[in-house]
């Protein structure tokens, strides 16, 4: 599938995602109040980057990264979500995407399922 064809599709399947995703009431989960499926509709600016290594690291994507990781339990939690993994986000890339976009502060060392975090 042509790359830019396959951005499209992603970007389809993330907006049909956010129009149907239950409004239902969270407790305190990973990401407080909003699921990691909500937060993970928030990444879509690091598409491409957490499918491919070498691809670019948007700054939208730099600093939506930034945010969700000041709690390095919901930035696990979004990395291994069904949404990233629906829209073909492979932890193992997605991982990097804190120490690619030069964070300072990023949760070095943290376990993030069968990852850590560099």
């Amino acid at each position: 599938m042509e790359a830019p064809m396959k951005y499209i599709c992603l970007m389809v399947f993330l907006a049909i995602l956010g129009i149907s995703q239950f409004n239902g009431a969270y407790g305190a989960g990973e990401c407080g109040k909003s699921s990691p499926d909500s937060e993970a509709l928030k990444l879509a600016p690091c598409a491409s980057a957490a499918q491919d290594e070498k691809a670019p690291v948007s700054a939208s994507c730099c600093s939506q990264v930034k945010r969700i990781g000041q709690n390095p339990s919901c930035l696990c939690a979004v990395m291994l979500s069904n949404t990233a993994k629906m829209s073909g986000v492979k932890p193992e890339i997605a991982v990097t995407i804190p120490k690619r976009c030069n964070i300072a502060d990023r949760p070095v060392g943290f376990k993030c399922g069968a990852y850590t975090l560099p």
